[in-house]
């Protein structure tokens, strides 16, 4: 079969690979991917890796490189091993891809995202999406209505991040908020934060093509560009109550400045959500979160029964993240169209799904 394996830094490759086998165990299941998107995280993976993909064979898999990539991804279920009674062949599926044990500290509590051996379908499984098949445990498998498309499927696990950082900012209707950051994270987290009912909605972005984005995704939010705008804490501050500052800032870049930012904006005894992943250490005022009391929470993926609730959204029309993507490959245009597109400093493309049916 074809399948996009990652093999080093800057080195992913379309390539003909043996075909997962069909003798399934019990508790498996054999899917054909559908949509696959392009995460961020493989674009650390391409520019700086190996990082999380397994030069060692994985504690908990086994997997080593090279990869098949892809974890973002709908499917079509082929074959059920006899354990399998929540889907069956011909259903669609959304891939829920983290894989842990259900039996250390973490998994007896269902803190399946906190198991420190930890393995995720496409980054350290031995299957990915971005292949015309492949091997999944049960529990890595959610049956989606037919209502929702093959990219609204695709696109639960990405707004399974976003809505969980929401989630920890305790946002509900009439928060004020401030999303700082409209990468793909950021924009479905604008888009979440949009569903919760949060008004007023602020957003900081730099890139005028991600500002326009944030403008057609939620109109009424008021857009400030952080390396030409003056004093955007201030800015923030005046149009909240009693100019205090937002109930809720959500940092979705990962990055230094944008966090501060959201420290600043915020007001006293609110809360300051990381949901982007930062790569370095990052200097803070500490006695400032002191002196604001405010609460700062941090997030790594999210809790995997979420995915039910996520489904219901979008197909209720309330979480529209089909809205965000902005370009759909094939396989064999993932590097130049896919990869290299995303790390186009002008940033015209937001998400990139690579379309897998029918492309053998």
């Amino acid at each position: 079969m074809k399948a996009v394996r990652y093999h080093a830094q800057r080195d992913i490759r379309l390539e003909d690979v043996p075909a997962p086998s069909e003798e399934l165990a019990p508790d498996q299941v054999l899917v054909e991917p559908l949509v696959c998107g392009i995460c961020g995280t493989d674009l650390h993976e391409y520019v700086a890796g190996p990082i999380v993909t397994p030069i060692e064979p994985h504690v908990y898999s086994g997997a080593t490189l090279p990869q098949i990539i892809g974890h973002e991804f709908s499917a079509r279920v082929l074959k059920v091993g006899s354990e399998i009674s929540h889907v069956a062949p011909g259903d669609k599926v959304s891939i829920q891809p983290l894989i842990s044990p259900r039996d250390d500290y973490y998994g007896r509590r269902g803190l399946y995202h906190l198991s420190e051996k930890m393995a995720c379908v496409g980054l350290s499984w031995a299957w990915g999406g971005l292949g015309e098949r492949a091997v999944l445990n049960g529990y890595n498998v959610f049956k989606v209505s037919e209502g929702l498309t093959d990219v609204q499927a695709a696109m639960i696990e990405p707004a399974a991040v976003a809505l969980y950082g929401v989630d920890r900012g305790r946002v509900e209707a009439g928060s004020s908020v401030l999303v700082s950051g409209i990468g793909p994270i950021g924009a479905l987290t604008l888009l979440a934060v949009k569903a919760a009912g949060a008004s007023p909605i602020f957003v900081s972005e730099p890139n005028p093509n991600r500002r326009a984005l944030a403008k057609e995704l939620v109109p009424e939010a008021i857009v400030f560009d952080p390396r030409s705008d003056d004093d955007i804490p201030a800015a923030i501050r005046a149009r909240t109550e009693d100019k205090v500052g937002v109930d809720v800032a959500l940092e979705c870049v990962g990055a230094e400045a944008s966090l501060n930012l959201c420290v600043d904006a915020v007001r006293r005894q609110g809360t300051v959500v990381q949901v982007g992943l930062h790569t370095r250490r990052a200097s803070v005022d500490a006695m400032l979160w002191a002196l604001k009391d405010i609460t700062v929470e941090a997030t790594w993926c999210y809790p995997t029964d979420i995915w039910p609730r996520v489904a219901a959204m979008i197909e209720g029309g309330s979480f529209p993240v089909e809205k965000i993507v902005t370009a759909t490959i094939r396989p064999d245009e993932v590097v130049d169209k896919g990869f290299e597109a995303l790390l186009d400093p002008t940033g015209r493309n937001m998400k990139i799904l690579v379309e897998m049916g029918g492309s053998a």
